[in-house]
């Protein structure tokens, strides 16, 4: 009896592949600025503390602002949100240009510069986020491959294309990777400004922004797989700040690698993540979307165990390339959750106050970093890394489980079409 021939893909409708190509392209522009700056940093300041400022700035407006953010987004409408911001970071760069050739560059015009473009960020991230199950209808087959392209461009372009990038335009002027940026962020504000209109949502009756904003962050706690998928990224990021708080130390002291050797290491970085979120949707397609993410936590800890253990450059290039493939496929599988089962009135809060969860802990695992290098040696963040990662492998096996996630899919599924025929009954 033959077996049944696979059904074809049904194919990305064509409005996302236009956020696809602005997202792209943003992702370079991202990528240069985001090497630029520390070079322009450098240029005015030789200070740590100062230096430390500036790159703290960018992540300030998420902990100051996030679930505001959020809250304003499932007002707005969310296509006109993403290209007016990025419009306005268009506009933010080039006057921070024009202001560098009169004579005002200097260390706090790169803090507010920083911290502008963090404040874009948060409107044009959760917006996005909200934005792509809508035009998707939150089909989790669709999310899956639409995520794992989104953030392939980001592995390739933001983390291996944009860095040399950056640093060559840097040494063209110090301000041009900043008019680099700004073209970007114009190229994408016209690419989604002509996208259709979205379909107008229901009005529902305001409350004060804070009590909406609360709404999401309440909405996360309460829904055990949506907090299992928040508690992995921020275990995660707090276990990899505390190795990237000293990895160019280690890099230099522990495996002895010059500046070469050093960026060849964080390019492993960016090949394992763009082949981790290509692979993701077949690995979940065999495992099912739990059981991937129950893989990607084990991979993860097994990487990160590996760095703090081995004394091959060589053996921490494969760490890397597969904790990056690991955590790429963790952030596709776990999005492409959120965004099929959360409701649409919610999606931008929710994603914002997961965003929040996430970010929180990464400048606490940053300082425990720094001191247990300074106590233990180069290794033990990477070793007591590896312990919370393994504690995110049993949050991956008691909340994200294939039960959990399908039981979540199926009951967004029901919810979705009792509103729908609410909806035709009060038409």
């Amino acid at each position: 009896m033959s077996s049944k021939p696979p059904q074809p893909k049904a194919p990305l409708p064509k409005a996302f592949r236009r956020v696809w190509a602005a997202a792209s392209v943003s992702s370079f522009g991202d990528g240069v600025y985001l090497t630029a700056l520390p070079l322009l940093a450098a240029s005015l300041t030789r200070d740590p503390l100062l230096l430390s400022v500036i790159s703290a700035a960018a992540l300030l407006p998420w902990l100051l602002f996030g679930l505001l953010g959020g809250a304003l987004v499932d007002r707005w409408d969310r296509r006109n949100t993403m290209w007016l911001t990025d419009a306005a970071r268009a506009l933010l760069l080039l006057a921070a240009v024009a202001g560098a050739a009169a004579g005002w560059l200097s260390v706090p015009l790169l803090i507010a510069l920083a911290f502008l473009l963090g404040i874009g960020q948060i409107l044009f991230d959760t917006a996005a986020t909200a934005y792509i199950p809508e035009i998707l209808d939150r089909d989790s087959a669709l999310l899956q491959r639409a995520n794992a392209r989104l953030r392939g461009s980001v592995d390739v372009l933001d983390g291996f294309v944009g860095p040399p990038s950056g640093s060559f335009l840097f040494t063209v002027g110090r301000t041009v990777p900043l008019v680099a940026d700004a073209v970007s962020f114009v190229f994408s504000s016209l690419v989604i400004r002509s996208l259709p209109l979205s379909a107008p949502r229901p009005r529902a009756d305001r409350r004060p922004l804070l009590k909406e904003a609360a709404e999401g962050a309440h909405y996360l706690l309460r829904t055990p797989l949506l907090l299992g998928l928040s508690l992995r990224p921020a275990l995660g990021n707090f276990a990899f700040s505390a190795g990237t708080a000293v990895f160019v130390l280690f890099a230099q002291e522990e495996l002895h690698l010059g500046a070469t050797g050093y960026g060849l290491l964080l390019s492993c970085e960016a090949v394992g993540g763009f082949l981790g979120s290509m692979l993701s949707g077949r690995i979940s397609d065999r495992l099912g979307t739990g059981g991937a993410l129950i893989l990607t936590a084990v991979l993860l800890t097994i990487a990160q165990a590996s760095i703090g253990l081995t004394h091959s450059a060589v053996l921490v290039g494969v760490a890397l390339a597969v904790r990056a493939a690991a955590l790429s496929g963790t952030i596709v599988l776990s999005g492409s959750v959120r965004q099929a089962i959360v409701p649409d009135e919610l999606m931008g809060r929710v994603a914002a106050a997961g965003r929040l969860m996430a970010l929180g802990a990464a400048p606490l695992g940053a300082l425990l970093g720094g001191w247990l290098a300074t106590t233990g040696g180069l290794r033990a963040p990477y070793l007591l890394g590896a312990v919370f990662l393994g504690a995110s492998t049993l949050i991956s096996l008691t909340m994200t489980s294939n039960r959990k996630v399908e039981a979540a899919m199926a009951k967004a599924e029901r919810d979705r079409a009792e509103a729908a025929d609410t909806s035709e009954v009060a038409t």
